[in-house]
């Protein structure tokens, strides 16, 4: 007999986790609070389709390799229908900036350094309608989900056991008609809008939770390139994404002629954080950053809505069955940001949830025992997922130091000892070489696209070398490759916040 699987949540984890669940033999039935996509294409979902559950539908989302391999090796005909909706595959030929063409000679691995580019309503959309027509699938949407229900027990070697046997579901039109969904294994992929975790607290159950705030907000508008326009050639020079300290930026191209630029702001930044909310300073913020400047040159590209922000960024780890706990929680798992959220900023995000659901399939399928099961879970979550975490919550921590330097008129450039100064030197080196060494630059992207572990490329024997190289040319020299053009931050805020 088929077990039955309920999966809370039907955006880009929760979608993945009922497909390689489906196909994996299960019966799974997806529960989901809003409305389905509209009809028509995907252009009309980006603009038409109500997404309150979801509040970072609209921004960029970058689909890194690690998620596209998974498009490719297991859903190919997935990825033909994203391609015929107008989502482009950027390879990393494509990626390799100009002055590094010449060097560039495919090499074993480049295929799963390959990206997306497309809207979130886009890739949803047509993921959506594709899981739709799985079979032993079904979705139930405008169903709000209000409890989780568990049974109190114990095993036969005497721990007290929590086993999770169903969802509560509320009318959302009669708050008064409630029914149970019974189901022999609970996912919660309901994302940033978790409400699992208290619930389970209050039953008994001793979930943990790591929280970190990354103190930042970030902005996003939408452009679309004006008919006949290009997008603008690959500047090495002038990125379109990077970091001026206090301030960071990106572009993100898309399908069918958008881009999106974002603008991440310190929380502290009160003046610009203000500015950026309106549209002619968002883009006079964006005119003051020479790498956006060809992207949003009115003769370029016009935009297609107003700022809008998203705050409260918080990197989240949390364990279901911690070591210390003397209750063990059984046929409940988290996947995707109910488990581990990090910056959105760094775009891991839905890799991560595809992953994350990947992994669950495969315990699901491989072990029979709930207990098992979870620890597997557990073990597979800690090897794969938490290496990204780590390093996304050490970026968050270098950001907020580097800010703060920034606005008290700092620099963090000096070392207080011999091995800081090694850090930072090396540091430079890296970037340095990255920049004009393209087997370090492929190295780098095998981090940037999570199709290895962070910073495993620098096991390479080759890639330390030449960093090693690099360092005997100075600090200063290095240095120089990681500056990045733009107004400083006084300057920024005379010329868009002191203005009228």
């Amino acid at each position: 007999m088929k077990q039955s699987i309920a999966v809370v949540g039907a955006g880009i984890c929760g979608l993945f986790t009922g497909l390689s669940l489906a196909r994996k033999g299960f019966d799974v039935t997806l529960f989901e609070r809003d409305v389905p996509p509209p009809e028509g294409n995907a252009e009309e979902a980006f603009f038409a389709w109500q997404r309150r559950g979801a509040a970072q539908f609209r921004h960029p989302h970058a689909f890194l390799g690690l998620m596209c391999s998974v498009l490719g090796e297991k859903y190919p005909d997935l990825l033909a229908e994203l391609l015929d909706a107008g989502a482009r595959k950027m390879t990393f030929e494509d990626m390799v900036p100009n002055h590094l063409q010449h060097q560039y000679q495919p090499e074993p691995g480049d295929e799963k350094l390959w990206m997306l580019l497309c809207r979130r309503a886009t890739i949803e959309t047509v993921l959506r309608r594709y899981v739709e027509r799985e079979p032993n699938l079904a979705i139930r949407s405008q169903t709000f989900i209000t409890d989780v229900i568990v049974e109190q027990g114990q095993s036969k070697s005497g721990d007290k056991t929590l086993t999770v046997t169903g969802l509560e579901l509320t009318d959302r039109q009669n708050q008064n008609a409630k029914s149970i969904h019974q189901a022999d294994i609970v996912v919660n992929a309901s994302g940033r809008a978790d409400k699992f975790y208290q619930w389970l607290k209050s039953k008994g159950a001793q979930v943990t939770e790591q929280r970190d705030d990354a103190e930042i907000v970030y902005y996003t508008r939408h452009y679309s390139l004006r008919d006949g326009v290009s997008e603008p050639p690959r500047d090495s020079e002038n990125p379109s994404a990077g970091d001026l300290g206090y301030l960071k930026y990106g572009v993100f191209p898309g399908d069918n002629g958008h881009f999106a630029i974002i603008v991440c702001l310190p929380n502290e930044e009160s003046e610009l954080r203000e500015a950026v909310k309106d549209g002619d300073k968002f883009d006079q913020i964006c005119m003051n950053i020479p790498g956006l400047v060809p992207w949003i040159n009115p003769e370029q590209a016009t935009a297609t809505t107003a700022p809008f922000g998203i705050g409260e960024i918080h990197a989240v780890w949390r364990d279901c069955i911690p070591e210390e706990s003397d209750t063990k929680l059984l046929n409940y798992f988290a996947v995707g940001d109910a488990a581990a959220r990090t910056n959105p900023l760094y775009g891991r995000g839905c890799s991560t949830g595809t992953l994350h659901a990947h992994l669950l399939s495969e315990v699901l399928a491989n072990e029979a025992d709930p207990w098992q099961r979870a620890l597997s879970f557990r073990a597979k979550t800690e090897e794969e997922i938490r290496p990204i975490f780590n390093a996304s919550l050490t970026e968050d921590k270098n950001g907020i130091k580097k800010a703060a330097a920034v606005r008290q008129g700092k620099t963090l450039d000096r070392a207080a000892s011999l091995s800081a100064w090694f850090k930072l030197a090396f540091g430079d080196a890296l970037v340095a070489a990255a920049k004009y060494q393209l087997h370090v630059h492929r190295g780098i992207m095998r981090t940037v696209n999570l199709v290895e572990k962070p910073g495993t490329f620098l096991k390479d024997k080759k890639i330390r070398n030449t960093v090693f190289r690099y360092m005997l040319r100075g600090r200063t020299k290095n240095a120089a490759a990681r500056i990045q053009r733009g107004a400083s931050r006084d300057d920024m805020i005379s010329s868009v916040c002191e203005t009228s």
